[in-house]
């Protein structure tokens, strides 16, 4: 017998949560660097910082789930239709991108003084940014990807979200280059992030928002009843 809907739920939910907290646990070290100042409300060391994103991320779980709970019962309550998939999507969307993105136009060791540096050589700088690198690049855009077709009947289609994903990283390694900030903008960042982004719609295809289906030639009631008439 196969389990049901909610058993997959609460199973997913329950490796989600696994995943994560070992997650935290392998890189509990770094992140431990950067608290005391993140919890003294210091700029320097923390938001500067990937450790100190990525822990103040963690931290604010509790209050991003309390936003969703709060958006869902408002528009529970005006009879919102799909009103917890809705609010879980948009703050998905925000807070699972937002953190990487201002990771990414985090400046370099000399910023402002020379000009952006650019790469256009595909593949050429995938070979060394090693495991944490294509890793961290993929997740840059996963959670737009994930959410945005759920969220989106218009982003319900692999290629949308592909030029979502390829668009989004664009502009991004246009602002490093615009920006001075002593960062490569590479053709490769803009490949991984769009896979990223791709990957995770798939992940979340069954889940997309489809638009609803309206009948093409409505018969009139007055029509129908003179045809059952006769």
């Amino acid at each position: 017998m196969a389990p049901s809907r909610p058993t997959r739920t609460v199973a997913l939910v329950s490796l989600a949560v696994l995943g994560l907290a070992g997650a935290v646990f392998a890189v509990r070290r770094p992140l431990l660097m950067s608290a005391p100042r993140c919890l003294a409300g210091r700029w320097h060391g923390c938001y500067d910082t990937f450790n100190g994103v990525v822990l103040m991320v963690l931290v604010g779980l509790p209050l991003a789930v309390l936003v969703v709970w709060a958006l869902a019962r408002v528009r529970g309550a005006a009879g919102v239709t799909s009103a917890w998939r809705r609010s879980l999507a948009e703050v998905g969307m925000v807070y699972g991108t937002v953190p990487f993105v201002w990771m990414t136009l985090m400046p370099g060791a000399t910023p402002g003084i020379g000009p952006g540096r650019v790469s256009l050589v595909p593949l050429r700088d995938l070979v060394t940014m090693g495991p944490i690198g294509i890793g961290g690049n993929l997740l840059v855009f996963a959670a737009l990807g994930f959410f945005a077709p759920v969220r989106f009947a218009a982003l319900a289609s692999v290629p949308r979200v592909l030029a979502l994903g390829a668009g989004c990283s664009v502009l991004i390694e246009t602002a490093q280059y615009a920006l001075w900030l002593d960062r490569v903008s590479s053709v490769d960042d803009v490949l991984v992030n769009t896979t990223g982004a791709v990957l995770a719609a798939l992940a979340s295809r069954r889940w997309w928002r489809t638009p609803g289906r309206v009948p093409c030639c409505p018969v009139p009631a007055a029509a129908d009843r003179g045809t059952r008439q006769v």
